[in-house]
């Protein structure tokens, strides 16, 4: 295996842990509300404290990345899921899990960082848009593998199970890290840390319309994502009445979807500009999620619900890897930070999805594609208004790839 190959397999297997942390305890929310004794909207709650704690982190990991190199966060954020995993697992309460969750997306933030940092780090124009594009394709497996794995799961464990699982997977993905991933921010390079310095950077960051807008527009595209991951287990169980394995088989065609989009985005990548790219997926987006919102008005059920479903997932495959692309490819001095706002606005828009979703309860399939509907119709509207002029990544400036 070449190095490049090396590369992407070891931080897509990175990106995958964050997914599998979301996914893989998805069929379990039903028995865990009655083993709680607590309310759905009270484990939804679960998938909000960890996306918090994702967000959080990457904000601490972004500016420690750009001052000590990216090994150090990400080994140490790696052994610290570890140990939260492993406490989840043996939580006395749902409110205890929530917060043990907290405290696991501080650690597997940096893994989100951390591999958009390397990316940054090693390639630059469309290199950087097809090596995103790529690692899609091996972070499209962890949401294809999480539901099924999950599913399985509990035929021969409970929920608590997955957590060990999680731990373990976790614990052989660091020790293969520490032995195999290079260092690839020199120290020349580094920037010392500085708490007024690094505010200045996000400052700088915030204050780039075009970057905002390609952040924002991609966060609120993915949120609509995250709404279906937050309420799909309540949706297609409650209201459809599908089984827990039969839930895990819709959830992974689903995420099929996203990778397969993925391979056509790493086909198409160099004929086309991701400018263009980002477009067609931010409209594919919109198309489906107002689909869905006029299927759950009609009220066809299944038929009118999972064609646009499918649209709306399928379209993720285009749109990240080429909203990441044009947003990190504006800011190359401080890769770290940048991608940590593309983090942090990504996971709180979806953390926020979760609880609109549950406000709305689990009797009806509007409150979920209601907020998918409106989630992706703002993301073009943020994209139109807030990147307005700019021409993106053109085959007259693409830079070659940077030297490893």
């Amino acid at each position: 295996m070449d190095s490049r190959a090396r590369l992407i397999a070891l931080l897509g297997a990175l990106c995958c842990l964050g997914p599998l942390s979301i996914d893989t305890y998805l069929p379990a929310f039903p028995s865990m509300a009655e083993e709680f004794g607590a309310a759905e909207s009270q484990i939804q709650l679960s998938l909000t404290t960890f996306i918090i704690g994702l967000s959080l982190g990457q904000l601490l990991v972004g500016p420690l990345s750009d001052s000590w190199g990216r090994r150090r966060p990400l080994l140490f954020g790696l052994g610290s899921y570890v140990v939260i995993s492993l406490l989840c697992a043996v939580a006395p309460s749902a409110l205890a899990f929530a917060g043990l969750r907290l405290l696991q997306g501080l650690g597997v933030a940096a893994g989100f960082v951390v591999a958009t940092a390397i990316a940054r780090d090693r390639f630059e124009g469309l290199a950087m848009a097809r090596f995103m594009s790529l690692l899609m394709l091996v972070n499209g497996m962890g949401p294809v593998l999480a539901p099924v794995i999950g599913g399985q799961l509990l035929r021969i464990t409970s929920w608590r199970g997955t957590f060990v699982v999680l731990g373990v997977i976790a614990l052989v993905l660091l020790v293969i890290l520490a032995i195999g991933l290079p260092e690839t921010l020199p120290e020349d390079k580094r920037r010392p840390p500085n708490l007024l310095l690094t505010l200045k950077v996000f400052g700088s960051l915030l204050a780039d319309r075009k970057f905002l807008g390609y952040v924002l527009a991609s966060a609120l595209a993915l949120g609509a994502l995250f709404a279906y991951v937050a309420g799909g287990s309540f949706v297609l169980q409650g209201v459809y009445g599908l089984t827990a394995q039969q839930f895990s088989l819709v959830f992974a065609v689903n995420s099929v979807a996203i990778f397969l989009a993925g391979v056509l985005n790493t086909r198409l990548t160099g004929r086309i500009m991701p400018r263009p790219l980002l477009k067609i997926g931010l409209a594919g987006s919109a198309v489906g999620g107002v689909g869905l919102f006029v299927g759950g008005l009609v009220g066809g059920g299944l038929a009118t619900f999972l064609p646009p479903l499918f649209v709306v997932t399928m379209s993720v495959g285009l749109l990240m890897p080429n909203a990441a692309t044009l947003a990190m490819s504006r800011h190359p001095e401080a890769a770290g930070s940048a991608s940590a706002v593309l983090g942090v606005m990504t996971f709180l828009v979806g953390g926020l999805m979760a609880p609109l979703v549950g406000a709305g309860g689990s009797a009806s399939v509007l409150p979920m594609v209601s907020v998918m509907a409106g989630a992706t119709v703002l993301a073009v509207i943020v994209f139109a208004a807030m990147t307005r002029g700019d021409v993106g990544i053109t085959r007259d400036t693409e830079p070659a790839a940077v030297p490893a």
